[in-house]
């Protein structure tokens, strides 16, 4: 293969498709990047078995070709060139020469066919949604927890009407919605995935095992996590009926002012609410209180509820700036948030003793 094209294309198609790219791998193959050129096109793929990503870009080589490439390697290569003048590509004999004004390098190469075949067929639902924007405030709750694989993904189901979004890692929880697209059962989309959704809509199609989705050139096939998810509607409480409604901003900023005495490893803090008051304390036994307070629109009976500070700062931040209501039955039972800002967002967190 021999082909010349500039330098900014070939980094956008690089960092389009490597990202997927593990730094380690035992399988030598699965750190290259697959470059074809053919009919007046670039395309590039990559894959860690579970994840595959292709892109193109219109270019006009001198002989058409294939051949795989570490992908790290020829990005970083690329990164690092000046926007001018033209990079070459030439392939031959399992060596890559990258050549741009001054600069040559020379790579070695692996044969195409090394390369894993990732099956795309049995799609059976198509549609076009802002998944990114879906799935954003969603994703700071997927566990990591191994053991529980059916959590370590974003859930994704459409009855018709309403298309929902849930993560949860058993401490916290969030959904959010959108208006319905196409009905399909459930599935559980993992989190390496939905880090690679490209922003905006994007097209998207289901099978029973993986998810295609689909923006501009860029092409992203991923297996789903194969498991049940929880009835998640069971932990959503119904009748929670003190309801404190607080400023964003201000909940996180005296959160995390507070939490700078606990420890590492007891980031819990307290929350008072009374008489349009909330009370934030923490209390570290080997170093000392911090207590601060925040105004906030509370009349009710007086209620204590203690959070993982960190917990509750990240979950606040999902939300949009101005007003978040925050809805509990008691002290140990999961509260609820929500605002009018986001009305298709909800949020659990699980209370912790302090």
């Amino acid at each position: 293969m021999r082909i010349t094209m500039p330098r900014n294309d070939l980094a956008r198609l690089l960092s389009a498709t490597t990202k997927v790219v593990e730094s380690r791998n035992t399988i030598p193959v699965l750190s290259t990047v697959r470059l074809v050129a053919d009919g007046g096109k670039l395309t590039a793929t990559a894959t860690d078995l579970d994840i595959e990503i292709q892109s193109g870009v219109a270019a006009e080589a001198e002989e058409d070709g294939a051949f795989c490439v570490s992908a790290t390697l020829l990005d970083n290569i690329v990164k690092k060139l000046p926007p001018l003048p033209d990079v070459l590509l030439a392939e031959s004999d399992g060596t890559l020469t990258v050549k741009a004004g001054r600069y040559t390098s020379r790579l070695q190469t692996l044969p195409v066919t090394d390369f894993p075949s990732f099956s795309v067929d049995g799609f059976t639902s198509h549609f076009d949604v802002d998944l990114s924007a879906l799935f954003a405030p969603c994703a700071f709750a997927i566990s990591t927890e191994k053991t529980r694989y059916y959590l370590n993904g974003i859930y994704l189901a459409d009855d018709g009407s309403t298309l929902t979004a849930v993560a949860t890692d058993g401490h916290r929880l969030a959904r959010h919605t959108a208006d319905g697209v196409s009905k399909f059962e459930g599935v559980i989309v993992p989190r390496k995935a939905v880090s690679l959704v490209p922003k905006g809509t994007v097209s998207v199609s289901l099978s029973n095992a993986k998810i295609r989705i689909t923006s501009g050139e860029t092409v992203v096939t991923s297996k789903l996590i194969d498991g049940s998810f929880p009835d998640y509607e069971r932990v959503i409480p119904k009748g929670n009926d003190k309801v404190v409604t607080f400023g964003s901003d201000d909940m996180r900023r005296a959160t995390d002012r507070v939490a700078v005495v606990s420890s590492e490893r007891a980031r819990a803090v307290k929350l008072s609410f009374a008489d349009n008051m909330a009370t934030l304390t923490v209390n570290n036994p080997d170093s000392g209180t911090a207590t601060e307070e925040v105004s906030v629109s509370y009349d009710g009976e007086p209620v204590e509820v203690g959070f993982d500070a960190s917990y509750l700062t990240e979950l606040v931040g999902q939300f949009p700036a101005g007003d978040v209501k925050l809805a509990l039955a008691d002290g140990g039972s999961p509260t609820v948030f929500t605002s009018d800002n986001a009305p298709n967002l909800l949020a659990v967190l699980m209370p912790r003793r302090v």
